[in-house]
């Protein structure tokens, strides 16, 4: 059996890989520091993981803006402290990226040969972080770019709107950003197969079909108010980006094109609102 290590046990997706693999162990901050790397040998090398799954990360978009020091920290060094002990002692490594590295513009699915181009500073500490894997490992990982993550554990825009439909009369949703979500669930198994198989290479994983933020919010509260999370709707208004002015800059476009995945991978793709269904059952 594969010895699995999971970096940040905090988030959603070391949770749901948790719950898919029982026996893996999940490593938080508290049990290992990825910026220094004799920490990462201190803890790993009485472990002797055969593969290890990074789902840590600096993912606070807008505060990246100005914290750009721990955002790099996080995102590039640690990355790449993870990378050099994988390649040291012959460990598989999977580490997870993001829609955010490219520039949004292009108006078609993103494929994994398409050129990077990062508009604010999260995608750019992504980006690098991306950039050590491949230049220190590169036979020995696998890259996966997600978009859009939500779960039944932590915080997400699906609980938040379920909240926010609980507590306000009616909402605004941005209708101009485009894009795919994905149930951290799917993207778990898709990170456990790459670590059992040693998959390498650069993959995009997210939920089938296309939406936009209010497109998915529609969604979350139609299935609410049919699972019984909700008591009543309340009216969704779409609304443009410009109404909603962040730190920092967010895709327009940021779908991804899965090709070589579904040609890779046996883990099953389903599209956005099954996976959405199923999340809230967990709900209930």
């Amino acid at each position: 059996m594969t010895k699995l290590v999971v970096i940040g046990k905090s988030g959603q997706l070391a949770w749901e890989i948790a719950r898919l693999v029982p026996e893996a162990l999940c490593l938080g901050r508290e049990d290992i520091d990825i910026t220094l790397s004799e920490n990462i040998a201190a803890k790993l090398d009485d472990i002797k993981p055969d593969a290890v799954i990074n789902a840590s990360a600096y993912t606070a978009v807008d505060n990246a803006e100005t914290d750009q020091d721990n955002a790099y920290l996080l995102n590039q060094a640690a990355v790449a402290n993870l990378a050099r002990y994988c390649k040291v002692n012959g460990t598989f490594f999977v580490h997870v990226s993001t829609d955010y590295v490219f520039n949004g513009e292009k108006g078609a699915p993103y494929t994994v040969h398409d050129t990077i181009e990062p508009q604010g500073m999260y995608g750019k500490t992504k980006a690098a972080g991306e950039a050590e894997v491949l230049s220190i490992l590169p036979a020995a990982s696998a890259i996966i770019r997600t978009s859009w993550v939500y779960s039944a554990h932590g915080n997400n825009f699906v609980k938040t709107m379920l909240r926010l439909m609980k507590e306000k009369p009616q909402l605004g949703v941005i209708d101009d950003q485009i894009g795919s979500p994905t149930w951290a669930r799917g993207l778990a198994q898709a990170c456990i197969e790459a670590a059992i198989q040693r998959t390498s290479g650069v993959y995009h994983w997210s939920d089938e079909g296309v939406c936009s933020w209010f497109d998915f919010a529609v969604s979350i509260q139609q299935l609410g108010l049919a699972k019984g999370l909700l008591s009543q709707p309340v009216p969704i208004k779409p609304i443009p980006s410009s109404a909603y002015p962040t730190p920092a800059k967010r895709p327009h476009y940021s779908v991804l094109d899965k090709t070589l995945t579904r040609e890779t991978f046996s883990t099953e793709l389903n599209h956005w609102q099954v996976q959405l269904s199923a999340m809230m059952d967990e709900l209930v």
